[in-house]
């Protein structure tokens, strides 16, 4: 009995046709804690109804097949993989959370906007005016982070900070990239940039600091456990309700080449004070 039931709701969720109608179509990457509290913010705003497909549940998911068949207004993607998916469909809105590929996918995809996995550079540039550094480094790979080092620069100008700039295309360059910023910088600045930020180069950031003597800004809470300074960390319930406000736009009727995307609201700043203590810097 419990195989035939588990066989019934598998078959409810691949094939539309057994699904009650909804609005909105959630695809979500995988099981995990980050994407599901995105979600949970969202669904504590939002009152239309909706589906959601973890995509990790199932070997392949007809994505294209399912939007013919069900007919959900708005596709809400939430992760890399759900991205993926919904880039495959061309004839309704998507949003797309907690990607990184989402700014290189806007102008061949005029069917998508959504939430950047970046905080608002002018947040960044504050603190490395409060922690009175002029010469700021940073790794990056101009198609993934190009766009966004475009703004900053230009934040950077406004608050007379230099920002050396260093492109990297493969995760290998980055050490070496990193070397050639020896005595030139006063910090390091880490981007959520998957090309010069991976699991392999993360702790020669934290190393460079070390040994240079210079505060390293980032992205991620756990980084704070090696080294960094100062992080920038987006609040997920947050973002899920800002993206409430979007997919309510869209259901209303407003064009989606008409919402750009945007920066999550929800930023927090977290610190390591035995870091700055160290550096003799203060944070205010």
């Amino acid at each position: 009995m419990r195989r035939f039931i588990l066989i019934i709701l598998a078959l409810a969720t691949l094939f539309p046709s057994l699904a009650q109608a909804y609005d909105i179509l959630v695809l979500q990457s995988r099981r995990d804690p980050a994407y599901e509290d995105v979600l949970t913010g969202f669904r504590s705003v939002h009152s239309d109804s909706l589906r959601v497909i973890v995509l990790s549940d199932y070997v392949e998911v007809d994505t294209v097949r399912i939007v013919r068949e069900d007919r959900p207004r708005v596709i809400l993607g939430i992760g890399e993989a759900a991205l993926t998916a919904a880039r495959k469909v061309r004839n309704i809105p998507v949003v797309a959370l907690m990607s990184l590929g989402i700014t290189n996918q806007r102008a061949s995809h005029p069917n998508l906007t959504g939430i950047t996995m970046f905080a608002p550079p002018e947040r960044y540039i504050s603190i490395f005016r409060n922690m009175k550094t002029r010469r700021v480094g940073v790794i990056y790979n101009p198609a993934k982070s190009g766009w966004y080092l475009r703004l900053a620069r230009q934040a950077a100008e406004e608050a007379g900070i230099a920002l050396v700039l260093r492109e990297v295309f493969t995760p290998r360059e980055t050490i070496e990239r990193l070397a050639e910023l020896t005595g030139k910088v006063d910090a390091l600045w880490m981007l959520p940039d998957s090309t010069a930020v991976t699991r392999g180069t993360t702790e020669a950031y934290f190393r460079f600091g070390q040994e240079q003597n210079v505060p390293v800004a980032s992205f991620a809470a756990n980084y704070l456990g090696l080294g960094a300074s100062a992080i920038l960390e987006i609040d997920r319930l947050a973002m899920g309700r800002q993206a409430d406000t979007m997919v309510t736009d869209i259901l209303k009727g407003k064009r989606i080449e008409n919402i750009p995307l945007g920066f999550p609201k929800g930023i927090r700043l977290k610190i390591n004070p035995s870091v700055l203590k160290h550096l003799n810097i203060a944070i205010h």
